[in-house]
């Protein structure tokens, strides 16, 4: 049994095989014509930025992305409870003067 497929966006679907890339996409029934159609996905490239090191800490770092301020911290497992307890407050106060810092820095240039 032979089916034919109605291909949408031919061209640029022959182009992307041409130079070797897979296609996704949908395989359907076309309601209106009652042909077996295929679809290709226009997916678009993901742009991501880059975080920025607002500081780089000790135990860690501060770091600022476009929506978020994030700090991580890790800290090595020889050390006692009340040692790494320690460590996580001043790692938070490091964290919090790098803020205040970039702040300030911020409101000098303007």
């Amino acid at each position: 049994m032979r089916k034919y497929i109605y291909v949408l966006d031919a061209l640029e679907l022959m182009t992307k095989l041409i130079v070797g890339k897979r296609v996704g996409g949908v395989l359907y029934m076309d309601e209106n014509t009652g042909r077996l159609t295929f679809k290709a996905y226009n997916r678009q490239p993901r742009i991501r930025h880059k975080d920025h090191l607002v500081k780089k800490l000790p135990w860690g770092w501060v770091k600022e992305s476009l929506e978020r301020i994030k700090v991580f911290g890790s800290f090595p497992k020889d050390f006692r409870t009340a040692q790494v307890i320690e460590l996580l407050n001043e790692h938070t106060k490091d964290a919090k003067d790098a803020l205040i810092d970039r702040e300030l820095d911020l409101i000098e240039f303007c």
